[in-house]
């Protein structure tokens, strides 16, 4: 605890020297405020109206959180199929892959034309950009099982449902939150994706419309926001994770051995 208390306030005091250089060297330098506005700037903007920053950003949360437990779910489930199946992790894996290199934003506006302008097309471009770590790492985590523990389990009588229950989901977990971590940041940049293609909402429709007018400090704001957004998201996966798996490596502190 006080190793975690440590290194947020480390943290912090970095942040905070780094936002002085910034405004000390916008301030020095005179940069205009439409091409670099101080963090100075950038608060007094914010507070004029945190309400409707927040607005925007709950509005942008929940697509976030939709787009990411879709793809948590669906992606777990594609993950056990894929697992189970030969056939499917030759067809369906090479699939995912391909479609994982298509630029989505290339694909945004399709979604838009076959599900409109509410809120489906932004939580669709979520759950396709956020699935795909998700498959990987559950496939690759549900693949690290020894197999002397595959063959024990097979001794014994078990059965598909109580190994993939008892044995490779245990195993597969530090996989499975490691994939969560980076799919809930990929849902938040798809959720900010189909804000830009189509909205009028949420924290992509705030930077969008102040591009339009040139309102940087708006657009930092926004950003802002986003990365507060983010960094709290990933934080609380990682708490649930220390709760999940406290017997893994990953969540012991490394003591140095002579």
């Amino acid at each position: 605890m006080k190793r975690d208390w440590g290194g947020m306030l480390t943290a912090g005091l970095v942040l905070a020297a780094i936002f002085v250089a910034w405004e000390a060297g916008v301030r020095l330098l005179g940069v205009k405020p439409i091409l670099l506005p101080p963090p100075s700037a950038v608060w007094k903007e914010f507070w004029s109206d945190p309400a409707w920053y927040m607005g925007h950003a709950w509005y942008t949360m929940l697509i976030t959180l939709g787009g990411f437990a879709i793809a948590l779910v669906s992606g777990v489930l594609l993950a056990v199929l894929i697992v189970e199946s030969r056939l499917l992790e030759k067809t369906v894996y090479a699939l995912i892959v391909g479609l994982n290199s298509v630029p989505k934003v290339a694909i945004a506006p399709l979604f838009v034309i076959w599900l409109g302008t509410g809120a489906e097309p932004k939580l669709a471009i979520a759950v396709l950009i956020a699935v795909f770590p998700i498959v990987i790492d559950t496939v690759l985590g549900l693949k690290s099982v020894p197999p002397d523990i595959l063959d024990l389990a097979r001794t014994m009588r078990g059965g598909r449902f109580d190994t993939l229950w008892r044995i490779r989901f245990p195993c597969a977990l530090p996989s499975i939150f490691a994939g969560m971590k980076v799919a809930v940041s990929l849902a938040l940049v798809g959720a900010i994706v189909g804000e830009f293609v189509s909205s009028q909402r949420g924290l992509g429709y705030v930077i969008l419309s102040a591009q339009g007018t040139f309102d940087t400090a708006r657009v930092f704001a926004a950003i802002f926001v986003l990365a507060l957004m983010g960094v709290a998201l990933f934080w609380l996966l990682a708490v649930a994770e220390r709760l999940a798996i406290p017997w893994h490596s990953s969540q012991k502190d490394y003591v140095p051995t002579a």
